[in-house]
């Protein structure tokens, strides 16, 4: 059995640090790196591709809505045709730093409010997808299992990896909790531990009402700016280790 282990970088900005993404990068497989919409500026995109390169982790862009103060945690009103062109963008430009750094993207992973607005919103889903294709049509992209994203993604030709969280609960249609509700984010390890081998070696995961829903976990995101994202990250490899599960790139097991 195997799995990608991946965590969301790059969110620092100018003179603010978030994270601890030299430390958390030698612990994934794939880091989905912010390309300066939510997070991220120029000189940071450049570093967090260097580390990552030195690593040996696998590259993805996560792009988002252009919205810094908010995090990008924020819904807008967006066209599907804006959308579009803003994944391009974003992606474009992580790609560009990937190349000068002698190698090239594995993914792309929409962030935040992008995120969970295109895993029930077709047409939003459907120029994310577009956009990532068109850009380069050997990406894979990250996203819930059974959402729009995944259908989007599947109908154009593009390769996914179905996303699981280990510091997220979820509700009952299978979708994250709002990050605003209570319950939403879980800080206890052993919890969060468990919920992770629920999902990779049995396929399932248990919402926050008690209601137990089918997953596929291609990949393991660890949040980067958790206040517990290297400890539970460390503890999570172990976990997996222990039970047999390989923790690999999604590039080398995706079809």
């Amino acid at each position: 059995m195997k799995v990608d282990l991946n965590s969301d970088l790059g969110e620092s900005f100018g003179a603010y640090k978030i994270g601890m993404d030299d430390k958390v990068l030698p612990l994934v497989t794939s880091a989905n790196i912010a390309c300066g919409f939510h997070a991220g500026d120029p000189s940071v995109m450049k570093k967090t591709v260097d580390l990552a390169v030195k690593s040996g982790v696998a590259l993805g862009a996560h792009p988002g809505f252009p919205d810094l103060v908010g995090f990008g945690r924020r819904k807008m009103a967006v066209s599907p045709a804006d959308a579009y062109a803003m994944v391009v963008y974003q992606v474009g430009a992580l790609a560009a730093f990937a190349k000068a750094a002698g190698t090239r993207l594995q993914h792309v992973k929409p962030h935040g409010a992008m995120y969970n607005m295109a895993a029930k919103d077709a047409k939003l889903a459907e120029a994310i997808a577009q956009a990532v294709y068109d850009v380069d049509k050997d990406l894979i992209l990250y996203a819930q299992g059974g959402t729009e994203s995944i259908k989007a993604a599947e109908k154009i030709g593009l390769r996914v990896a179905c996303e699981v969280f280990a510091d997220r609960s979820y509700q009952d249609d299978g979708t994250l909790t709002p990050r605003g509700l209570p319950g939403a984010m879980i800080t206890d390890e052993d919890k969060s531990i468990a919920q992770v081998l629920s999902m990779v070696l049995d396929g399932k995961v248990t919402a926050l009402s008690g209601k137990v829903i089918p997953v596929r976990a291609d990949s393991i995101c660890v949040h980067g700016d958790g206040e517990k994202a290297l400890l539970f990250t460390q503890k999570i490899r172990k976990a997996l280790a222990d039970h047999g599960v390989e923790i690999v790139a999604s590039g080398t097991f995706v079809k």
